[in-house]
């Protein structure tokens, strides 16, 4: 049978039995829980403790001075300060879910404490009105905090991280048959008619849906969270209310006296326990911790696998199992008896053993529920065998971190709710670097994290060790994780002023895009730009480009880019949009005055989209001295005589062109090309100010005669046209003039001036463009072509007529057949 030493040690509430195993004995000196305020953290977390400064005490051989001390679950100091914070006397203080200690005292200021008795900044306070009125008592859960004044005025902070908001429904048992329940929007009354007296002590249950509450009358009352509905009413021993009252998991409450714990379930006899020091209880999620002056305790229900292996004359098949393994280590022939008994149900067996384990805080009791496991395994071939490898690395993790020198009674319930990666964060904030480097490396977890706070802490930790010394230690430990950020712990030793070995870390870090933000942190702009440009990201290259630009003066910061090719175009490149007047200082920083030039040229046109500078404004004023600026630029460099004429004659040709807007009163001239402002002035029937650009500009004879005649047809002057045609010999001929005279379809016009064509084929091909069949073919047949001859009958296909002209002209000169 199963060892009957192991359920002796259980109490019985009903039909469910209980457990209060010693997790450690205290191993602090001369603490007296009674004459001190106690905050301690769920979870197996850090105990805070500090002298009440509300009771009148005898000092020992001690300072007057309070000093507040962290201790772990096992008593081991962790760290301690005096106590010197204003505002009055200290109504409460708790740990938050990331382990900060948060105290609240009497004039509504809220300090907080880190594990290692480090005062967090900023401090806040709950108002004006908190500070004036007295906080009396204050509730804390989670990270949030009600407190109440002396002017009963409710004061609450839901979220430490988040100060100002509020989500939360305060209860307050009040001197009547009901509870005030206070929330933002407002108040309402609750358990009227269920209720039958004033309440004394209450609280909630961890899954929010139960209240249990201690009445004026000494009884125990359990409600839903609504009050709605009474679950539980039983009588208490003592009329007088407990001093603290708590809910040991979801299957009882306990109410503690000063020497007496009572444990009440739904049915039977209450659970009494008799302790001779005062006890704090630390409500978890699947028990209480009981602490004392000499002992931690954990209450909780015994698990069913437990008792079903260990329960007084049981015969399960896990008890079976367990006790077949005390056979086969003695040889003796039962176990397979016992193996045969359960054979039907030995995966079950198996099972509740290896659950069974994972309940145990008694590291040689899990090795044999283990054992029985793995030898009940060998028998079972459906098992899975994963599990009990599953559960040993699950234990050793919780072996390991239950050790007195770390102090986290954590049992398997509690560590799945609160996850590897948040017990390895606060492995890592009590600097237990080793053993959560250890805990993740077993657990197949990234070790980035554990490593990056070790390497910070040695930094802080290591102010009198040389830069390089420090550095090859870090190195060497910073190398085991593969792609960690070498710019974080960087920035860390930039933060605390080391700024030289944050250079020196950062230059291992192969992320540019990490490593150059914090090289311009640290004030080392030249390898920024370094880093940046070798990197080829563009944007990084501006990263660095804009932070020099702001810092540094503009021909130091014009001598940093010159030299790297890739810096200095993204500048040019932005800045041609965005920075004119920089760029140019750069191009004459670095002689480069062609550049100047073309970027004045380019405001010059800039200038003129201006919708202000409307045509005939005074804006083309500066677009000329601008234009001549970048002329007398282009004119220093041999390489640009084009562009230095070309720009010389741009801004005579403004000039002239802003003269014909004013004197003609008309903006049609800025702008446009020298042809362009020919022709219009021509239309206007200004030939004197057309003539004048021409010879400005050195207009030649037939670019003239060209412009002149099509303006001239343009504005059908006729006799203007023939006039100019004969001042003499057109040096474009007469073909323009019957072009332009088509163009008009001006026939009659035309006829004048076809004859004058040298070229009978020009001739024929003028005719039947206006339709005179008979004259086109006497021109073509001068030119005796019958090409001529076929493309022309085409063009009269649908005059019969005209076509009988062309094949009779085709037969006289012997021609081949035009078809």
């Amino acid at each position: 049978m199963a060892n009957v030493s192991v359920a002796a040690e259980w109490q019985l509430l009903h039909n469910r039995y209980y457990r209060k195993p010693e997790l450690y004995p205290m191993r602090w000196k001369h603490i007296d829980l009674g004459r001190n305020k106690v905050a301690c953290a769920p979870f197996g977390g850090p105990i805070a403790i500090i002298r009440d400064d509300s009771k009148i005490v005898q000092l020992y051989a001690e300072s007057a001075l309070r000093k507040l001390r962290i201790f772990n679950c096992a008593g081991i100091q962790l760290a301690e300060t005096i106590w010197r914070n204003p505002g009055g006397r200290l109504i409460g203080m708790s740990w938050t879910d990331d382990q900060t200690l948060v105290c609240v005292v009497q004039d509504g200021t809220v300090y907080r404490y880190n594990i290692h008795a480090e005062l967090l900044e900023p401090n806040f306070s709950m108002g004006k009105e908190c500070f004036e009125q007295n906080v009396v008592e204050c509730v804390f859960w989670g990270n949030g905090v009600v407190c109440i004044t002396e002017a009963n005025q409710i004061f609450c902070i839901s979220d430490f991280k988040n100060p100002k908001s509020w989500n939360v429904e305060v209860l307050l048992g009040v001197g009547e048959a009901c509870v005030i329940a206070v929330e933002e929007d407002g108040v309402q009354r609750l358990g009227e008619g269920v209720l039958d007296g004033p309440l004394q002590r209450m609280a909630v249950s961890l899954d929010g849906k139960w209240l249990a509450a201690f009445t004026h009358d000494g009884r125990l009352l359990v409600l839903t969270s609504d009050l709605q509905k009474t679950i539980l009413d039983r009588e208490c021993e003592s009329a007088l209310p407990p001093q603290q009252l708590a809910w040991c998991g979801m299957d009882s409450v306990l109410l503690y006296w000063d020497d007496m714990l009572l444990m009440m379930g739904p049915d039977g006899d209450p659970v009494r326990y008799l302790y001779d020091e005062p006890v704090v209880l630390i409500p978890e999620c699947d028990g209480v911790r009981i602490l004392s002056n000499t002992s931690m305790e954990f209450l909780q229900r015994v698990p069913d696998s437990t008792v079903t292996i260990f329960r007084i004359g049981s015969t399960s098949p896990a008890a079976l199992l367990y006790d077949a393994l005390d056979h086969f280590d003695r040889r003796s022939a039962k176990a397979d008896e016992n193996l045969r008994l359960i054979r039907p149900s030995l995966h079950e067996a198996v099972e509740a053993c290896v659950d069974a384990a994972g309940h145990e805080f008694d590291i040689s009791r899990q090795q044999t529920l283990l054992r029985a496991a793995s030898y009940g395994q060998a028998f079972c071939s459906n098992f899975n065998r994963e599990r009990i490898q599953e559960m040993c690395r699950l234990l050793r993790v919780l072996n390991a971190v239950r050790s007195p020198e770390i102090g986290i009674p954590l049992s398997v319930q509690q560590f799945k709710l609160l996850t590897p990666s948040v017990l390895i964060a606060r492995l890592i904030n009590a600097h237990q670097h080793l053993l959560a480097l250890r805990v993740s490396e077993y657990l197949g977890m990234s070790q980035e994290v554990v490593i990056m706070h070790w390497a910070c802490s040695k930094i802080t930790a290591s102010s009198n060790v040389p830069d390089a010394t420090l550095l090859e230690v870090l190195l060497d430990k910073l190398k085991l994780c593969k792609g960690i950020s070498y710019a974080a712990v960087a920035g860390h030793a930039d933060k605390i002023g080391r700024r030289k070995l944050a250079a020196m870390l950062v230059d291992h870090e192969p992320r540019s895009s990490k490593q150059v933000p914090l090289l311009l942190s640290i004030g080392e702009e030249d390898t920024a730009l370094i880093k940046a440009t070798e990197s080829g990201d563009s944007d990084l290259v501006y990263l660095v480009l804009f932070h020099i630009w702001q810092k540094r003066q503009p021909l130091e910061f014009f001598g940093m880019i010159q030299a790297r090719i890739q810096a200095r175009d993204l500048f040019i490149t932005y800045a041609r949009c965005y920075k004119h007047e920089f760029l140019k200082d750069f191009f004459l920083s670095t002689g480069q005055l062609d550049e100047v030039a073309f970027l004045l040229w380019k405001e010059s046109w800039e200038l003129g989209k201006n919708p202000m500078a409307s045509k005939g404004s005074p804006l083309h004023s500066p677009r000329t001295k601008l234009i001549e600026k970048a002329h007398s630029l282009f004119a220093e460099t041999k390489e640009h005589m084009f562009e230095s004429k070309a720009a010389e004659e741009h801004a005579r040709l403004l000039k002239i062109q802003h003269e014909l807007e004013v004197s003609t009163k008309q903006a049609i001239f800025v702008d446009s090309s020298i042809n362009d402002t020919i022709r219009t002035c021509i239309v206007l029937g200004n030939h004197r100010a057309a003539l004048k650009v021409k010879t400005e500009f050195k207009v030649s004879e037939k670019r003239w005669y060209w412009l002149k005649v099509f303006a001239l047809a343009t504005t059908r002057d006729w006799v203007a046209l023939e006039t100019f045609s004969k001042e003499k010999r057109p040096p474009i001929g007469y073909k323009p003039f019957v072009e332009a005279c088509i163009e008009a379809d001006e026939k009659v016009e035309t006829l004048k001036y076809i004859p004058k064509l040298a070229d009978p084929r020009e001739r024929a091909e003028a005719y039947a463009r206006i339709g005179m069949a008979k004259e086109a073919a006497d021109a073509a047949s001068q030119a005796k072509d019958g090409e001529l001859l076929g493309r022309l009958k085409l063009t009269f296909a649908q005059n019969s007529a005209a076509s009988s002209i062309f094949d009779t002209l085709r037969d006289r000169l012997s021609f081949p057949g035009v078809s």
